[in-house]
């Protein structure tokens, strides 16, 4: 598949595989996913040894930008042409189906995969600095102190051309074997949203009547290890 004005060009590399109908290779679904997210996940090799950053990042345009100190491995690394797989993942939603070997979880998430390029112009540096603040916090550039030049050539910045790219997405109930049916046993998804956490349940559009909501469902929380820190 050839790139054009709305479509990435399908590679080797990017073509899914697993669940291929769930690939997506069109701009509009990567661009959403990229602009909603503001943490993504970028793997490297350090000295032999494969390493995953979370970090934070941007998209401006077809790039994707990511910052640091400039004494950060990883952006040493990109600096000097080592290929990276950048990742993001939006998870929508746990899929509770009537089996366990049939739970899964609705998400969006993409894969870039290329070398990066320095930004070294100061000035560019500071409108790619301001993205990245602008994409997390909107409207928070107008009021905190923008970065001092000091600070910007202590700031590490690269650039990530997106070409070598694709997406995945999972919607919709579970996919339960035709035995398990009948069963009396609650299915369907538990919404999750990056603002507003959990929702509420949704049942599976075909469970069998009578059939209520667990608490482990209703109630559903994560441990905090805040308390830790």
């Amino acid at each position: 598949m050839a790139e054009d004005d709305g479509l990435y060009a399908v590679t080797p590399r990017t073509k899914v595989k697993r669940s291929a109908a769930r690939g997506k290779y069109d701009k509009e679904t990567v661009h959403a996913i990229l602009d909603e997210a503001f943490l993504c996940h970028v793997a490297y090799v350090n000295d032999g040894q494969p390493i995953i950053i979370p970090t934070a990042y941007c998209r401006i345009g077809e790039k994707v930008y990511l910052h640091g100190h400039i004494s950060n491995r990883l952006l040493k690394s990109v600096q000097s042409g080592a290929p990276i797989c950048m990742t993001v993942t939006l998870m929508d939603g746990l899929v509770l189906a009537r089996s366990t070997f049939h739970h899964s979880m609705n998400y969006r998430s993409c894969v870039i995969l290329g070398t990066g390029e320095a930004v070294t112009d100061l000035e560019e540096k500071r409108a790619v600095l301001e993205g990245i603040v602008e994409h997390i916090v909107p409207g928070r550039n107008a009021e905190a102190r923008n970065p001092t030049e000091a600070e910007l050539k202590a700031t590490s910045v690269v650039a990530l051309e997106l070409s070598e790219v694709s997406a995945k997405v999972r919607t919709g109930p579970a996919i339960d074997d035709k035995p398990d049916m009948d069963s009396p046993i609650w299915a369907g998804v538990l919404p999750f949203d990056q603002v507003k956490g959990v929702g509420e349940p949704q049942p599976d559009p075909q469970l069998i009547a009578g059939v209520e909501v667990p608490q482990y469902v209703s109630k559903y929380c994560r441990p905090s290890s805040k308390e830790v820190f």
